[in-house]
């Protein structure tokens, strides 16, 4: 397989967002910008979106969030895409790195990078109990 066809893999998969919304005024702060927390809510949700596509379990909590970087404001009316990509599996967690990237309202098409996340999951059954996390996709 060449290197660009595996760039153009990688960059496909990018594509395939976890969660695509745009940002509302109920989600803003004092300051006009969209309030972190509601930006790490939805690095969660990401993340175990991400969680479930890899492994088909479907029962995972957050047990970590190792590093978040805000490297710019997301504002009202912001489409907002949560691209997460599997960085890990273990014996009962995974670990999922989240870029989140927001095309400004009226840019047509001016995308940046406003935020990235390290998540950590574990697998749990139906008593809340760790369990051991069946692979469906392989992590490069």
């Amino acid at each position: 397989m060449s290197e660009e066809h595996i760039e153009e893999k990688d960059q496909e998969r990018m594509r395939n967002a976890a969660i695509r919304l745009t940002m509302m005024p109920r989600d803003t702060n004092h300051h006009g910008t969209i309030f972190g927390g509601v930006i790490l809510s939805y690095i969660d949700v990401a993340g175990g979106v991400e969680a479930v596509r890899c492994t088909g379990h479907d029962r995972f909590v957050t047990v970590a969030m190792k590093e978040v970087i805000f490297h710019e404001p997301v504002f009202v009316g912001d489409l907002v895409s949560f691209y997460a990509e599997t960085k890990k599996v273990g014996n009962t967690s995974i670990t999922i790195q989240v870029f989140v990237e927001a095309e400004r309202f009226g840019s047509r098409g001016h995308v940046i990078r406003v935020t990235e996340a390290e998540l950590v999951f574990v697998a749990i059954n139906q008593n809340r109990e760790k369990m051991k996390i069946r692979r469906l996709v392989e992590v490069e």
